[in-house]
């Protein structure tokens, strides 16, 4: 049998609290939001990896055919400061783990920050004559940049918030997910039919509408 005052310790007053005051002070319920949150978290996992994986693979063919497999190490070419930090730690971690520095592995371990930053408004004159080409619409047209980076950048805060093991459940996460699969279809369209063969999201999601107190009034899904 489940001890809630056992599992609370476990989690910690301060985490714990943002579902208590969800579920109006109702402790039980509390914990069944507390573990819907983590259900959910695991069910977005899949379409965000696949997302992940398909964009940082994508630029850096597209990269790859017009510079050369190294080309994050063009001088000059990356133009965000992070980027740049994270390029180093990851040739040094690669180093401190005793294998060869190749590109393979330098792009397998920069984070999804660095290769969503590809896509911000700092990269808008890489995109219109390279980067556009990593991605396009069912209906084989092109993109804007913007168009590719306004739902990217809420997935990467989305993202980040369930790697910390955060709530979520006052986003509007079908859209989100919605989301997901459309920006990997613009990438790979095989990549997002895997995704909605294998997606456990739609079955893990409560068909009725989460109901989350808050003594400001109701929650505004982000």
């Amino acid at each position: 049998m489940i001890k809630l005052d056992e599992i609370e310790r476990a989690l910690s007053l301060e985490r714990f609290n943002r579902y208590v005051e969800w579920a109006a002070g109702d402790r039980s319920r509390a914990l069944e939001l507390y573990t819907l949150n983590a259900r959910l978290s695991e069910a977005l996992y899949i379409s965000l990896q696949m997302l992940e994986v398909a964009l940082r693979n994508r630029i850096h063919i597209v990269m790859t055919a017009v510079r050369h497999e190294q080309w994050f190490m063009d001088d000059g070419l990356l133009a965000v400061n992070h980027q740049r930090q994270q390029l180093s730690q990851a040739i040094a971690d690669i180093r401190d783990d005793g294998k060869p520095v190749t590109a393979g592995r330098i792009v397998a371990a920069l984070t999804f920050s660095f290769w969503t930053s590809m896509v911000s408004p700092t990269y808008e004159q890489l995109w219109q004559t390279t980067l556009h080409r990593v991605a396009r619409r069912e209906n084989g047209k092109g993109l804007r940049r913007k168009d590719f980076s306004a739902p990217l950048k809420p997935i990467r805060t989305l993202r980040n918030r369930i790697a910390h093991h955060e709530p979520i459940l006052q986003w509007n996460l079908p859209q989100h997910h919605a989301n997901m699969l459309t920006l990997t279809g613009w990438l790979s369209p095989a990549a997002a039919a895997w995704v909605q063969a294998t997606s456990r999201f739609d079955s893990v999601y409560p068909a009725e509408r989460i109901v989350l107190n808050q003594p400001s009034g109701p929650i505004s899904l982000e």
